[in-house]
């Protein structure tokens, strides 16, 4: 009798649920929106119990949609962003900001109001950074419960629980507290080679009080994932989602992480493919048998995308947000979003196929941005800098206002996040975590123009892998480890996940690509000695 499985992925401006068959075939989908509220100060904040609803209706219309019997669902994966959840001793959602909104309870990943406490932090030098590629990053949470700590005292000392999103929904559909090795590891500073927290490191950046609790707010058992929690779907999870209850739910992955599963081990060895996971941001997951110390790349982390593996995580902190922000400096951006809504596009996929009309060939695009070069890190250098002050650099720009240079900002927008992609899969193999091949998922990795710069930027043959989901399948395929359909992670990677096409650099544009990137490093470079020199 068939048994199915359900990915839930719930990203920065949606959650989305995928039902799966074991063998990692995609039967169907279902989205909902999330709010985000921004404001100055880099404040970016959500609700937990709007996600959760979201997550909710998803399921239900996906398992509709695929016509499946509930019943037959034995296994549920969850991955999320790396954001922080705060919620109090009844389980009630808390304020991470403004008071008279309670309801908002997420800091989301990329807000960076801990800037300053980042850099406390990274001026102590604690020995835990070397596993953070050396600086911790504002997106990661201990700086953002330091400013909790700092700016608003009340909320943090009433908090019980503080969860990395994905935790806080598997808290929500079963009730147990277990945190995932992914989650606590990558951006909570856990040891998971270790299997514990170091106490020294919260007491000396002023989070003592969390290790005299005995880390009991932020997670004493930590679990890999894939491993079933609880009992499975709780009662009122599981009246929610419209599945039986028990149903087996496995602790989950970030979102990237999510990816990574999905994707780099279509070709049977994970630990030569780089996954690229092409979306709001970018991230880098590289897998190793041995830990890499990188600097500006996070990590090595041990068991946090596959168990019993090292990883490291690089990336850039905006990717396609980075080329939203881009075009929209442009003074043709209102006619091709018009041309675009007319054609049912959205701008980068019309301004992408534009470019296959100017160019001979989607490699020959790279012609149309020859005079313009594009540093694209309007959010920081997540890697292999870590510089969360860095900003974007545009050069050649000039008074031209026709759509066609639009599309020729758009292609060198995509180069510059393919030489950044380049400078971080070289700096990791210069320290011991080389790759032979890139796979990429995403949204913004889809089409085939960014498909084939990505390759021609960095040199190396670009995969995607037959599921046009690999996210939500990195989380279907926890759902079939904790559901009993496969004995581990390592073996449902390969089993479920198969690559549909690989994309060569194409050598007569070698030459150019490296002159290109030649420049783009100038001018990265000379973007900081600007900076330094003009700092107070």
């Amino acid at each position: 009798m068939d048994q199915y499985l359900i990915g839930i992925d719930v990203g920065t401006g949606s959650a989305r649920a995928g039902v799966f068959d074991q063998q990692g075939n995609l039967l169907a989908t279902a989205r909902r929106p999330i709010t985000m509220h921004r404001e100055d100060g880099g404040i970016v904040e959500q609700s937990g119990n709007q996600v959760w609803d979201a997550v909710c209706a998803s399921v239900r219309e996906s398992v509709t949609r695929a016509g499946i019997d509930p019943a037959r669902v034995t296994g549920i994966g969850f991955d999320a962003t790396c954001s922080l959840v705060l919620r109090g001793p009844a389980g009630e959602a808390l304020p991470v900001g403004d008071p008279a909104h309670p309801e908002r309870d997420i800091i989301v990943w990329m807000d960076h109001r801990a800037v300053e406490q980042a850099e406390r932090i990274n001026a102590q030098g604690h020995e835990v950074l070397r596993y953070v590629g050396g600086r911790i990053s504002p997106e990661m949470q201990t700086p953002k419960l330091l400013w909790l700590r700092e700016n608003r005292l009340e909320v943090y000392a009433r908090a019980v629980h503080f969860f990395d999103l994905t935790d806080f929904l598997t808290w929500k559909a079963t009730g147990a507290l277990d945190r995932s090795s992914c989650t606590v590891t990558c951006k909570w500073t856990y040891l998971a080679h270790e299997r514990r927290w170091d106490a020294d490191y919260f007491r000396r950046i002023g989070l003592g009080d969390l290790a005299d609790q005995d880390f009991v707010r932020i997670g004493q058992s930590v679990v890999e994932p894939g491993i079933p929690l609880g009992q499975g779907l709780a009662a009122d999870a599981a009246a929610a989602m419209g599945l039986p209850v028990g149903t087996a739910v496995a602790a989950g992955l970030i979102d990237a992480h999510a990816g990574g599963v999905g994707t780099v081990a279509a070709g049977g060895d994970a630990t030569t493919c780089l996954g690229y996971v092409f979306g709001t941001s970018s991230c880098t997951m590289t897998t190793t048998t041995d830990p890499a110390f990188v600097p500006g790349v996070w990590g090595p982390y041990f068991s946090a995308m596959v168990p019993g593996m090292w990883l490291n995580e690089g990336g850039q902190s905006a990717a396609g947000a980075a080329i939203d922000q881009l075009v929209q400096l442009h003074p043709a951006t209102a006619e091709a979003t018009a041309l675009a809504e007319a054609d049912g596009k959205s701008l980068p996929q019309w301004l992408a196929d534009r470019a296959l009309d100017l160019a001979a060939s989607p490699a020959q695009a790279v012609r149309l941005a020859d005079d313009l070069h594009v540093v694209p890190e309007f959010l920081g250098n997540r890697a292999p800098f870590a510089d969360p002050h860095a900003r974007a650099v545009i050069m050649g720009q000039g008074m031209e206002t026709s759509v066609d240079s639009l599309v020729a900002l758009y292609v060198a927008g995509i180069c510059g996040l393919g030489y950044g992609l380049r400078q971080i899969i070289e700096t990791q193999a210069q320290h011991g975590a080389p790759v032979a091949s890139i796979s990429v998922s995403g949204g913004a990795g889809a089409h085939v123009l960014t498909r084939q710069l990505l390759a021609d930027a960095t040199g190396y043959p670009v995969e995607v892998t037959a599921c046009p989901e690999p996210v939500l399948l990195g989380s279907a395929m926890l759902g079939a480890v904790a559901g009993g359909a496969y004995p581990d992670l390592q073996t449902a990677m390969p089993a479920m996940s198969r690559i549909a096409t690989n994309c060569p650099p194409d050598p007569a544009t070698r030459a150019l690509q490296d002159r290109r990137y030649a420049a783009f490093l100038t001018l990265q470079r000379t973007a900081r000695e600007i900076r330094a020199a003009s700092a107070p």
